[in-house]
């Protein structure tokens, strides 16, 4: 199994920046992507950001350019780089890590953390 913890979320005026941590632990090796999804209220969870266990990203195009997403192996956490933040930027946001065995894919998914852009 594998268990995803979601931290750094908060309040943040527009423009500012926040960095969202997501620690990976358990059958971490069997993970072979990972990434970002938030969902605003009444609306439909969408995907932020990705990365592959080689290093491939990819970005929603409201988030290219302002957002990084990266990891750092030596511990287990991918994070998510926020900045120049706008206020449709607000919403809930969740880890997610995807492994691939034998012709199907299993999910993992965080508690998820709200960040909010606001004056």
């Amino acid at each position: 199994q594998v268990q995803l913890v979601e931290t750094g979320g908060g309040l943040v005026q527009p423009g500012g920046s926040l960095r969202l941590p997501c620690a990976a632990s358990g059958s971490i090796f069997s993970i072979n992507a990972m990434g970002w999804y938030r969902q605003a209220p009444g609306k439909q969870r969408e995907l932020v950001a990705t990365i592959t266990s080689g290093g491939s990203t990819n970005y929603a195009d409201s988030v290219k350019g302002r957002f990084t997403i990266s990891r750092d192996n030596t511990k287990n956490t991918v994070y998510l780089q926020m900045n120049s933040l706008k206020p449709e930027d607000t919403a809930v946001y969740y880890c997610h890590a995807e492994r691939y065995s034998g012709g199907s894919y299993l999910h993992y998914w965080g508690q998820g953390t709200q960040v909010t852009v606001s004056s």
